[in-house]
């Protein structure tokens, strides 16, 4: 009768060599570490190709222009023998629209998800969660679309001559609200700016929300403490680096986006004391002008996105070291 191996019997006859089992232990740890290592390496240098070409493609920009480049309000490439370009107008336009649409979305977005955590009845929460959470799954160039549209004309029809007439005389104030109505203007563009960015806000507040332990909530309603209370005095700071995180997650979202701003924004570098006026921003001056331009004019429009890619890694930096350093009060 023919002796069959039974799988997953281990033979005794055979016996166990540690030396060839350590070996293939090690030899698999040793592929993981390098498969990993190469995985974050690619990405760092994927990183340093994207921040030379910018500066190879800025370069002839940076030399014409110098740091005037950044203080000069003209942007006239078409001008005889050479263009004046200046990159104030587009700094300007994705300053305000972006400090604009966090202004809005950032006690909307929490709002929302105080209330989904904290005051949502159980049948409401799921849907309106995945409607919040749908929001981030719209295509920007349909927000754009929706922005001219329809956002637009009720702004210029509704909103605006109200808020023109409300301010009307007022120092300051009067200058920012300032006339007339327009259908593209900084302040519709940070308007669906702040819709865009509102999921990202909602949903990371949200999941940072649930991980406060039930127990330190119920404690505090056992002492007598109202919903407002908990959630001030024990629910925000006890999640305020997740919520932080997710702010500064939308705010680079914000600086960055593209088509719907390109939309509604007007593409006008003069820059306005009014969020009614038209205006631009940095990356759609570069999605309107990109493709006919050429020579030192294309060499302008590279050396705004390394402006661009600059100014989101202070922000993305600072954040980080602000939550490093809540972090660390925490723990003390």
């Amino acid at each position: 009768m023919t002796d069959m191996a039974v799988p997953g019997v281990v033979d005794a006859a055979k016996p166990f060599d540690r030396a060839r089992a350590l070996a293939a232990f090690r030899l698999g740890d040793q592929t993981f570490y390098w498969v990993t290592r190469i995985c974050a390496l690619t990405v760092l240098f994927i990183l340093g190709g994207i921040i030379l070409s910018l500066i190879i493609g800025a370069w002839p920009a940076m030399q014409a222009f110098g740091l005037e480049f950044l203080v000069t309000r003209r942007w006239a490439p078409q001008v005889s023998p050479s263009p004046v370009l200046g990159a104030l107008g587009p700094i300007y336009g994705t300053l305000v629209t972006s400090f604009i649409a966090m202004l809005i979305a950032v006690p909307v977005g929490i709002g929302i998800a105080i209330f989904l955590t904290e005051l949502c009845p159980p049948v409401l929460r799921r849907p309106v969660g995945i409607a919040i959470e749908l929001l981030a799954g719209i295509p920007s160039i349909i927000y754009g679309m929706w922005g001219f549209f329809v956002l637009a004309p009720f702004m210029t029809n509704h909103v605006q001559p109200v808020m023109i007439g409300l301010f009307e005389g007022v120092p300051v104030l009067g200058t920012i609200f300032g006339g007339p109505p327009s259908y593209l203007s900084l302040f519709n563009a940070a308007l669906v700016l702040a819709i865009m960015i509102l999921p990202f806000i909602t949903a990371i507040s949200r999941d940072v929300f649930t991980t406060v332990p039930p127990m330190l909530k119920e404690s505090a309603y056992g002492l007598g403490c109202t919903t407002w209370e908990v959630v001030n005095n024990v629910v925000i700071p006890f999640t305020r680096v997740g919520v932080i995180g997710g702010i500064m997650l939308a705010l680079g979202r914000a600086l960055g986006e593209t088509m719907a701003v390109t939309f509604i924004i007007g593409n006008s570098f003069q820059i306005n004391g009014s969020i009614f006026a038209p205006g631009t921003t940095i990356s759609a001056a570069i999605a309107s002008e990109f493709a006919e331009a050429s020579g030192l004019h294309q060499s302008a429009l590279i050396l705004l996105g390394l402006l661009l890619f600059v100014l989101t890694f202070i922000v993305l930096a600072s954040a980080r070291i602000m939550l490093a350093r809540l972090e660390r009060k925490a723990g003390n």
